[in-house]
């Protein structure tokens, strides 16, 4: 728990080795932070997600920044919201997995993640910061090269719920 730390700001902003977009199936740009990283990233971004071919719901793939203050850009596509009856919990926990899996292939040492559905895909705030940290934190074995990890809440309401849940969390594991 101690090489993660939560924080309020714009995800684009972040000077770390690689930022997690929150991507829609095409890889190809849309609202929210997937739009604010590719405006910010460049055309180049987009012509390298172009041949990609995609990303299903729960994994991920990674790009180089361009633009961006980050070396990388790793893309995965988190569920829509339809009230937990359709394997979002086991998707979206998916999505922290490969993430972190192509940061230790990367040998990166520092990530930063937004808040992977929350936005226009609906998932409640509470439940979807339970599955980050928890499987952020199952996956910083003491081999992982990851050094520092970053949760970037946009808004402070965001930043309170994640916040609330990791202190709750850190609390029950000491």
């Amino acid at each position: 728990m101690n090489r993660i730390e939560i924080v309020e700001g714009d995800i684009t902003r972040m000077t770390v080795d690689a930022i997690v977009n929150a991507a829609n199936a095409s890889l190809l740009g849309g609202g929210g932070v997937d739009g604010a990283i590719h405006r910010t990233a460049g055309p180049q971004l987009l012509k390298e997600c172009r041949r990609l071919g995609g990303c299903r719901t729960g994994e991920a793939k990674i790009t180089r920044g361009y633009a961006l203050p980050a070396r990388y850009v790793i893309h995965t596509v988190g569920p829509v919201w339809h009230g937990g009856t359709q394997q979002e919990a086991s998707l979206l926990a998916s999505c922290y997995e490969s993430c972190m899996v192509l940061a230790q292939e990367y040998r990166l040492k520092s990530i930063a993640f937004p808040a992977i559905s929350c936005g226009l895909y609906g998932y409640p705030l509470g439940q979807a910061a339970e599955i980050a940290i928890t499987t952020i934190s199952r996956s910083l074995t003491p081999g992982h090269s990851l050094e520092k990890v970053y949760l970037v809440c946009f808004g402070a309401d965001v930043a309170a719920a994640y916040r609330d849940c990791f202190n709750r969390l850190k609390g029950a594991s000491a």
